[in-house]
């Protein structure tokens, strides 16, 4: 057990509370262990009727994984049990048999998408500042991310998940990877009536309670959205790059701006990952998939040299190999691609 996760029911209401917040509650294994173990029992205990995931301090939910573990251990056969923990609680989220509700308040990226956006109920608040931001180290969304984004309305994932952009409680609404808007001031009054569930309630029920204190919300990103669509509709990063270059609006130079610091690896690989992501019958299709790409990436010389360049040495200055898209070669990405073992479920 971690003691960088609090657990424990109040009422009917099982809780789970990250707490490591000078880290922004960032996952580590043993946290990722606990949490499993909180789920699996809060599931078979009859006095616990609804589940609700939250992060302590004042800055986020969850801000990743531990990359840092992962960048000094990832070689060793570390990062293929942290992955395979990872993805599996992911999916005994997304399955979980009471109403699970997750409160993404603050900071809430890559593994903290993971552990809230496949939750029945999904919270978000004025201080939410969501991103799967993985291209920018050298990997790809994963956690499901491919599944997620890859469903998002039009091409929103395909933009969210090759720029690694964060967006507001608003726009995560509107990608899918959200549901309800509250205001963070209303969240204590929110969880004392959840703490004081009827066991067995109706999941329907649960969300009724939920909205009631939930607020209607604009997403920036619609006044963008035929932009998007009209770029990120192409099937390979270059005809991206290319139909954002023809465009030669504000947002189309932005936008390339952000690319060109991307891993173009990484992109390539993103894309093809979304792409099938769009395409998958489940989202355990989508995790193995990612497990199978996680091998090749802690392989690699690309996530070590992005998590050097942001987390390490923090120069904010990568040195991708390939350095651009057109030398990232069909072999190259078609590697990660390769089933290597084991299944997951």
């Amino acid at each position: 057990m971690s003691e960088d996760i609090i657990t424990g029911v109040t009422g009917s209401l099982g809780r789970i509370r990250l707490n490591r917040p000078k880290a922004i509650n960032a996952l580590t294994l043993p946290m990722i262990q606990h949490f499993q173990t909180a789920l699996t029992q809060y599931e078979a205990d009859p006095s616990v009727a609804a589940v609700l995931i939250s992060g302590e301090g004042e800055r986020g939910l969850c801000a990743g994984g531990d990359i840092r573990a992962l960048y000094d251990h990832g070689r060793s056969g570390f990062g293929a049990e942290f992955f395979a923990r990872e993805y599996r609680l992911n999916a005994h989220i997304a399955s979980y048999t009471k109403p699970y509700i997750a409160i993404m308040d603050g900071i809430t990226m890559g593994g903290g998408v993971g552990i809230s956006s496949h939750g029945a109920i999904r919270i978000v608040t004025e201080r939410t500042k969501l991103a799967m931001p993985e291209t920018g180290i050298g990997f790809f969304p994963d956690v499901g991310g491919t599944w997620l984004l890859g469903h998002a309305p039009g091409e929103i994932g395909t933009f969210l998940g090759l720029t690694g952009e964060s967006f507001g409680g608003a726009d995560a609404i509107y990608a899918g990877l959200a549901d309800l808007y509250i205001e963070s001031a209303n969240l204590p009054a929110l969880i004392a009536k959840l703490e004081a569930l009827p066991l067995k309630p109706d999941a329907e029920n649960v969300r009724s309670i939920v909205q009631g204190y939930s607020i209607k919300v604009t997403p920036p990103l619609a006044a963008h959205r035929t932009d998007i669509d009209l770029a990120f509709a192409h099937d390979s990063v270059e005809d991206i790059i290319a139909a954002l270059d023809a465009a030669g609006t504000e947002f189309a130079r932005h936008t390339l701006a952000i690319l060109a610091r991307k891993s173009p690896t990484s992109m390539k690989v993103t894309l093809r990952l979304l792409r099938a992501g769009r395409a998958s019958a489940s989202l355990k299709e989508c995790l193995q998939r990612e497990y199978d790409a996680s091998h090749a990436v802690l392989a690699s010389a690309e996530f070590y040299e992005g998590v050097r360049a942001a987390v390490v040495d923090k120069d904010r200055n990568p040195k991708w190999n390939p350095a651009t898209v057109q030398e990232v070669t069909p072999e190259l990405v078609e590697s990660y691609f390769q089933h290597s073992g084991p299944d997951l479920f």
